[in-house]
C-alpha cells in the first residue's frame, strides 16, 4: 500500500507541475494578446492624427486663399478707392506708401500663419511618434509578462517533477 501511495503522490506532483506549466503558457499567450490589442488601439491614434493633419492643412490652404482675396479686395481695394475718391494721385507718394505698408503687413501675417501651421504639424508628428513608442512599449511589456509567466510555469514543472521524485525516493520506491 505504501508503494502505491508513493506512486500516486509522485504522479500527482508531476501532473500538478505539468498543469501549472500549461496554465502559465496559456496566461502568457493571453498577456501577449492583450498587449497586442492595446498596442493596436494606440496605433489607431496615429491614423487619427494623420487625418487631423490633413484637415488642418486643407483648412490652412483654404484660409490662405481667402485671406489673399480678402486682402486684395477689402484692404488694398478700399485704400485705392479711398485715395481715388479723395482725388489723390495713385501712382506715387502717400497712396503708394500705404499700399506697400499694407502689403508688408499682409506678408508678415501670412508668414506667421505659415509658421503656426508648421508648428501644428510638428506637434502632430510628435504626438504620432509618442503613440508609436507607446504601442511598442505596450508590446514589449506583454512580451516581458509572457516570459515571466512561462518562467514561472517551467519552475512549477521542475518543482513538481522534483517533488514527485522525492516522494518516490522517500517511500523507498527506488530501493
Amino acid at each position: 500500500m505504501g508503494a502505491t501511495a508513493a506512486i500516486v503522490g509522485a504522479g500527482s506532483s508531476i501532473v500538478g507541475g505539468i498543469s501549472s506549466k500549461r496554465a502559465a503558457d496559456n496566461a502568457a499567450e493571453k498577456a501577449q494578446a492583450a498587449a497586442n490589442f492595446n498596442a493596436e488601439i494606440i496605433e489607431r491614434d496615429i491614423g487619427l492624427l494623420e487625418d487631423q493633419r490633413g484637415i488642418i492643412n486643407a483648412n490652412f490652404i483654404t484660409d490662405a486663399k481667402r485671406s489673399r482675396s480678402a486682402f486684395e479686395r477689402d484692404v488694398q481695394g478700399g485704400a485705392i478707392a479711398g485715395f481715388a475718391y479723395g482725388g489723390f494721385e495713385l501712382s506715387g507718394g502717400t497712396p503708394l506708401a500705404v499700399l506697400r505698408e499694407n502689403a508688408r503687413q499682409f506678408d508678415f501675417d501670412t508668414a506667421v500663419e505659415v509658421f503656426n501651421n508648421e508648428m501644428t504639424n510638428l506637434q502632430l508628428s510628435d504626438a504620432q511618434e509618442d503613440a508609436r513608442l507607446n504601442a511598442e512599449l505596450t508590446r514589449m511589456t506583454g512580451q516581458a509578462t509572457g516570459m515571466q509567466l512561462k518562467a514561472e510555469g517551467r519552475a512549477s514543472l521542475i518543482s513538481g517533477i522534483g517533488a514527485g521524485a522525492r516522494s518516490a525516493k522517500d517511500s523507498g520506491y527506488f530501493d
